[in-house]
């Protein structure tokens, strides 16, 4: 999820205008069918946009099947493979994907495509600052995972800020972090209690697996492609996992324990997600 305004600076900011770094951004599959039909993946994502604009056009709502439908009628066949899934042809996913945050669509509270309107694409460069006050320390290398990007469009981004950036050390790598940032992680504040972090909450993005959980199985077990469960923080190191499921009207809470652990923190923590799930009580397994 994300704030509005950030809209731009996430979505059509970081959209390559070079070929080769776009191909990149858009997949493998773009990368063969642009291999294979000879086109331009930037002209493409521009027709693709152009094609999106004029089917939400006027204030128009679509289902994704309707988007879809429209797309049809007004893309190139060369862009629309097959799709097993569907059993039909339709835009690449990736392109009707990209070609949606190109052109300021969004989805409504029923789940229909609509134009938004995100405003000027703001300087990209602002995605490295905002990637070093959520993650820093890290380099262009970093960058480009979490953004989603090809290197050589990171690292042109990434000497955009170099004058804002300062050099540490975090272990045997020499990273970056922003000057302003350096008394803050020079002297963090401590943290107290324990907190239950939810699979897919930003904290346990890729960036801060490797601080987060250092040895390479445990990390396979926190963070599966699908089913992760949830982190357990006490004091903001790694205690435990965690999972829920409904037991009846009631919420069940397994917690696995990697280290020491408060009964009472846990039971309050547990309560506390619950609550959020509009269970009628709590029963917590601790393994």
């Amino acid at each position: 999820m994300l704030a509005p305004d950030d809209l731009a600076l996430y979505g059509r900011a970081l959209l390559s205008n070079k070929d080769d770094e776009l191909v990149v951004q858009l997949g493998q599959q773009i990368q063969r069918l642009a291999a294979e039909k000879r086109f331009s993946p930037t002209d493409a994502l521009d027709e693709v946009a152009e094609a999106t604009e004029g089917a939400l056009g006027g204030g128009r709502a679509l289902s994704k099947n309707e988007l879809h439908d429209e797309l049809r009628g007004r893309v190139g066949a060369d862009l629309m493979p097959w799709c097993k899934g569907c059993k039909s042809h339709h835009v690449a996913p990736m392109l009707w994907r990209y070609g949606g945050v190109k052109a300021g669509a969004r989805l409504d509270a029923r789940r229909r495509y609509v134009l938004g309107k995100p405003g000027r694409s703001p300087a990209a460069a602002g995605a490295v600052r905002r990637f070093l006050r959520f993650y820093g320390p890290g380099d262009a290398g970093d960058f480009a995972d979490w953004a989603g990007v090809a290197r050589p469009h990171a690292k042109r981004l990434w000497e955009q800020m170099e004058g804002d950036l300062a050099e540490v050390s975090v272990g045997r790598r020499q990273l970056w972090a922003l000057s302003e940032d350096l008394a803050d992680l020079e002297s963090p504040p401590d943290a107290e209690g324990v907190r239950f972090i939810p699979p897919g909450d930003p904290y346990l993005q890729k960036p801060n697996r490797p601080l987060l959980a250092p040895e390479a199985e445990l990390r396979k077990r926190l963070f599966r492609p699908v089913a992760s469960p949830g982190v357990v923080l006490a004091n903001g190191r790694l205690a435990g996992l965690w999972r829920v499921k409904a037991k009846g009207k009631k919420t069940e809470i397994t917690v696995e324990k990697l280290a020491r652990l408060a009964c009472g923190d846990i039971e309050e923590e547990a309560h506390r997600v619950a609550d959020l799930r509009g269970g009628s009580g709590v029963l917590l397994v601790v393994d």
